[in-house]
């Protein structure tokens, strides 16, 4: 063990930075590698510290570590899509991606072992974390549309966009992050708003949303853009009206 491990491995924490001090290093090594192939002996290594050390504050052993490991990590991502309800609904979901595309950027292949599942270590308590972030971004997209009362085509078309974000994500990372992300940032944003214009068409609900989205978005912005690349397209299909 080299000095400086020694050092951070007998520096007095408390229980509290310990703990985070475990998660991190857990974290580190699930963002590189799937969770059946790090150890506890990892973590220790990791984190300068002993094995037992590692089981004293996770007593349940690996399982213990990763869940732990899952929920700190879902909290993160449950805040990416939490933005102020200012401005232009195209803007606020550009700077939720953000933040959502850099940890997936920042975690690279430990994503898939965190949100796509398939690991020895999944349980019934596992995929409800994940879940849970599913929900949690479901929630803030809805209040990023005002609608207090949701129906039930508006929920599905939001929770179907943040299936996809998740998908594209996992897509993003296995194409060797092309393109790139700020193009699958906009492309993703444009994706929602083509969402609620299809669903509008069915529920009277989604279609005073996009009304109300579309008074906010101006000519020179992302909407406008995406208008002026679609029409060409639409006008082709002129005989279908």
């Amino acid at each position: 063990m080299t000095s400086e491990a020694t050092t951070r491995a007998y520096r007095r924490l408390s229980v509290e930075e310990r703990r985070t001090q475990l998660l991190d290093a857990a974290l580190s090594l699930f963002a590189h590698r799937a969770p059946e192939e790090v150890s506890l002996d990892d973590v220790a290594e990791a984190a300068g510290v002993s094995r037992p050390l590692v089981y004293r504050y996770f007593p349940g052993g690996k399982q213990q570590l990763y869940e732990a490991a899952l929920h700190s990590a879902a909290e993160e991502l449950q805040h990416c899509f939490a933005e102020p309800p200012d401005g232009p609904l195209t803007r606020r979901l550009g700077r939720a991606l953000d933040r959502y595309l850099a940890f997936v950027d920042q975690h690279d292949a430990g994503f898939s072992a965190l949100l796509q599942g398939g690991s020895v270590v999944e349980t019934s308590r596992t995929t409800a974390i994940v879940d849970g972030v599913r929900r949690a971004a479901a929630e803030h997209i809805l209040s990023h549309l005002g609608v207090e009362r949701p129906g039930t085509r508006l929920r599905m078309t939001v929770r179907m966009w943040i299936t996809s974000v998740e998908a594209a994500s996992l897509i993003w990372l296995d194409e060797d992050k092309q393109p790139p992300v700020e193009e699958l940032r906009d492309w993703l944003v444009e994706q929602f708003v083509a969402c609620l214009v299809a669903g509008a068409g069915r529920d009277p609900q989604t279609a005073a949303v996009v009304r109300g989205a579309l008074a906010l978005e101006s000519a020179e912005g992302p909407i406008g853009a995406l208008v002026r690349r679609v029409l060409p397209v639409l006008a082709d299909a002129g005989h279908l009206l």
